[in-house]
């Protein structure tokens, strides 16, 4: 029988090309401004809330939601003081983060199980209503997105020309990195709290390589995204192995594939120009 006529893999199915097609859009925004570190950051930033909403018997997304945002927020706020770097602020509220969470989690009783899913991802076992509340808000998301794509890329290409040119580039730190903490909450589910961040930066770190032009890049990104997760939802299927972890390793897999063979800036295509000026 083949997996997609199953309900619970038409349900993971859409999961995948949501999480895919949002991480790989709002990712190539985050390597264009070099934060990967962000990223990471605001997947931790998540922990606490999830592990705080679990301990009031809250909903969990909504709890890393809110914990993400507020976050970015004071990630954005402590870095508009120009004698700290953003990856300095970053990398307080990373660690910071990610302590609090174990706190809580310390404080509470039988939380084991319940988070597992958070952590690692459990894309077979999510509902309609996950499905649902996914598409909505990964399509508010996209929409955002849209509509702020020209101004964050001027800000990503040049900061100081962008705010001569009267863009506001606090907002525009609030709005990028609020869509990092949403992007991530959207994809908890496919890959985890653990793995989420190579869904948002690999894809768009991959279509880096393989193209110069931004247009084509935003393409490339989703698309290696949505595959990598299809794919290694597929693989997990067939070989009965974490979801989450396949997913990661295909994207992997991709990026060195495209490290090594990108026609401009791949390995072999800079090797074989290095020879002919030898």
């Amino acid at each position: 029988m083949e997996p997609w006529q199953h309900a619970f893999m038409q349900r993971a199915l859409l999961m995948c090309l949501a999480s895919g097609v949002v991480c790989g859009i709002v990712g190539t925004h985050v390597v264009l401004r070099g934060m990967a570190f962000i990223g990471d950051a605001v997947a931790h930033a998540v922990f606490p809330g999830v592990a705080i909403a679990f301990a009031l018997h809250l909903n969990l997304a909504l709890g890393g939601a809110v914990a993400g945002v507020a976050t970015a927020v004071l990630i954005a706020v402590l870095s508009q003081n120009r004698r700290l770097k953003e990856d300095a602020v970053i990398g307080v509220f990373f660690a910071a983060a990610f302590a609090l969470g174990i706190v809580v989690l310390s404080a509470t009783p039988g939380y084991g199980g319940s988070l597992e899913s958070f952590l690692f991802g459990q894309i077979l076992g999510i509902s309609d209503q996950d499905v649902r509340t996914v598409l909505v808000a990964g399509t508010a998301l996209l929409a955002a997105t849209a509509f702020l794509h020209r101004r964050l890329v001027a800000v990503a290409l040049d900061r100081e020309t962008a705010r001569a040119a009267g863009h506001h580039l606090f907002a525009l730190d609030i709005a990028l990195y609020t869509m990092v903490t949403l992007a991530i909450v959207v994809s908890l589910q496919a890959v985890g709290n653990i793995l989420v961040l190579a869904l948002l930066i690999t894809p768009a770190a991959a279509a880096r390589l393989l193209t110069d032009r931004l247009g084509l890049m935003m393409l490339l990104a989703p698309a290696i995204a949505a595959f990598s997760a299809v794919s290694g939802l597929y693989l997990s299927y067939a070989y009965n192995l974490a979801a989450g972890g396949l997913i990661v390793l295909v994207v992997t897999v991709i990026f060195l594939l495209c490290w090594v063979f990108a026609p401009k800036h791949g390995l072999v295509r800079r090797l074989a120009m290095r020879a002919r000026h030898v």
